[in-house]
């Protein structure tokens, strides 16, 4: 009996722990980064391009425009992910958009808040691409699981950046970049 209660107190502990997490964390945040040899006009251009997006995110089925402004900035777009076989629609806003500085997208994805802010430096011909990101949820106990997951977020985010640096630096370039 003693050995119930002492694990129905671990088990209990534990939940309580899991469901304070998302009273404590509201937001889960994380920075990525990449370098990529090429000159800061080339990489923006190519990032911004939604034609590109597909081929540096595999997940990535659908990318249609729902209305594009001029300037971008309050641009909105209706993306569907493939997730493990199942289909994900979310839509993306553009926030922010600075041509070869700035780009902050958002994104509603069922019960996922992501915001991105992407920063463009470069120095001696190397562009460097710092994403800002952070995520919240609309559903209480996605909230309390998110600051669990960090550590996947950030990988997968990461994974995206360079799949990015490897698509811009093995294309050829195109008679529009000269």
């Amino acid at each position: 009996m003693k050995t119930i209660k002492i694990i129905l107190g671990i088990i209990t502990a534990f939940v309580v722990v899991f469901l304070a997490t998302g009273l404590l964390i509201k937001e889960t945040s994380y920075t990525t980064q990449i370098d990529i040899n090429k000159p800061i006009e080339e990489v923006f251009e190519t990032f911004s391009n939604s034609e590109n997006i597909k081929k540096w995110i595999p997940e990535i089925k659908s990318f249609e425009v729902i209305n594009e402004t001029i300037g971008k900035t309050g641009s909105n777009y209706k993306i569907i992910i493939d997730n493990q076989g199942q289909d994900i629609e979310m839509t993306q806003r553009v926030i922010a958009y600075v041509k070869n500085e700035k780009v902050t997208l958002f994104f509603d994805a069922e019960n996922m808040l992501k915001r991105d802010d992407y920063i463009f430096k470069e120095k001696n011909g190397i562009t460097t691409i710092t994403s800002n990101s952070s995520c919240q949820s609309e559903s209480y106990l996605m909230a309390c699981m998110f600051p669990y997951f960090k550590g996947t977020f950030q990988k997968q985010d990461q994974s995206y950046l360079n799949n990015l640096k490897t698509y811009i630096e093995e294309r050829k370039p195109s008679i529009d970049n000269f």
